[in-house]
């Protein structure tokens, strides 16, 4: 299948400045991000949180897709899941101007370096991720559909959806280096679109590194619900690296170790994410694998 638009989405958390100030760029300069064989769109995704320099002002835009959920919630009347329906009734598959590919930007307190989150492992997406490897070969992949993020995020509304996260950034900062990363990484994704489309995408066989979400860890917690540990020093900062069994995860506040009591290795993902804590999630845990990539993924 043709792609024909693509969305370039910045600010669906509004305190995440790199997304909201490239998408700017891209709508001052568009001929920078223009490509001949397909239409690219842009959105700022939650323009109230924008304003106000915060992640969003009644419910996490990026998990208020999921209009079937919502409807039976008292936060249907939320400004963003009223957003969210904006957006889907403009950019969705049965919107008036519907998107093949959303690339959402985001950034994250933790230690991802420069990740791809995807929720698919359709070729499509598979062929875009070993190309993108191919050009950056820091990137790091993740598949997060098992978390919820194919059905209620706002890349899930387009037949193809995908994430760039960067970090370590503090919340409501900028960062020239992992700004240009980004950049680098969006530009990257157009130029693989425009060869896709003119079929001119090598077809050797290559191997992708992927991290796939399995679960996560909330921080220990006292009998009123009060964090009372913090993420170890042992980890901090140590995204995708491996977390063996019996390996040191929190220290508590009185100075006691809590070991991580998995039954087999992990690769902890958003480590001490901050804007995970309300969500009661200290870290989330992948597996490692391998894929093979070639022409039986076309």
């Amino acid at each position: 299948m043709r792609i024909k638009r693509v969305l370039l989405v910045g600010g669906t958390h509004g305190n995440e400045l790199i997304g909201i100030n490239l998408v700017k760029k891209y709508e001052q300069y568009p001929e920078l991000f223009t490509r001949s064989s397909f239409e690219t769109l842009t959105l700022l995704g939650n323009p109230s949180a924008i304003d106000n320099c915060v992640r969003y002002i009644d419910k996490d835009l990026n998990r208020c897709f999921n209009f079937q959920a919502l409807d039976n919630e008292i936060t249907s009347s939320f400004y963003e899941t009223q957003r969210a329906r904006e957006i889907s009734d403009q950019f969705g598959q049965s919107g008036r101007t519907p998107v093949d590919l959303i690339i959402d930007q985001h950034s994250t307190t933790s230690n991802v370096g420069l990740m791809l989150m995807v929720d698919s492992l359709d070729p499509f997406i598979l062929n875009l991720s070993a190309y993108l490897t191919s050009i950056i070969p820091t990137l790091k992949i993740y598949h997060s559909a098992i978390s919820g993020r194919n059905k209620d995020s706002l890349r899930s509304i387009a037949k193809y959806g995908i994430s760039i996260e960067v970090g370590p950034l503090s919340h409501g900062t900028l960062h020239a280096d992992l700004l240009h990363k980004t950049e680098t990484f969006v530009q990257a994704a157009l130029d693989y679109v425009e060869k896709y489309n003119h079929n001119t995408i090598s077809s050797s066989t290559t191997f992708l590194t992927l991290y796939e979400y399995v679960d996560s860890i909330d921080y220990p917690r006292n009998k009123w619900g009060e964090i009372h540990a913090m993420i170890h020093s042992q980890i901090q900062f140590k995204d995708f690296e491996v977390l063996n069994p019996g390996d040191p995860i929190f220290l508590t506040f009185d100075g006691k170790t809590v070991v991580y009591q998995g039954v087999s290795d992990a690769y902890p993902v958003f480590i001490n994410e901050a804007a995970y804590y309300e969500k009661g999630i200290a870290v989330c845990l992948a597996r490692k694998q391998k894929l093979e990539i070639g022409k039986n993924n076309k």
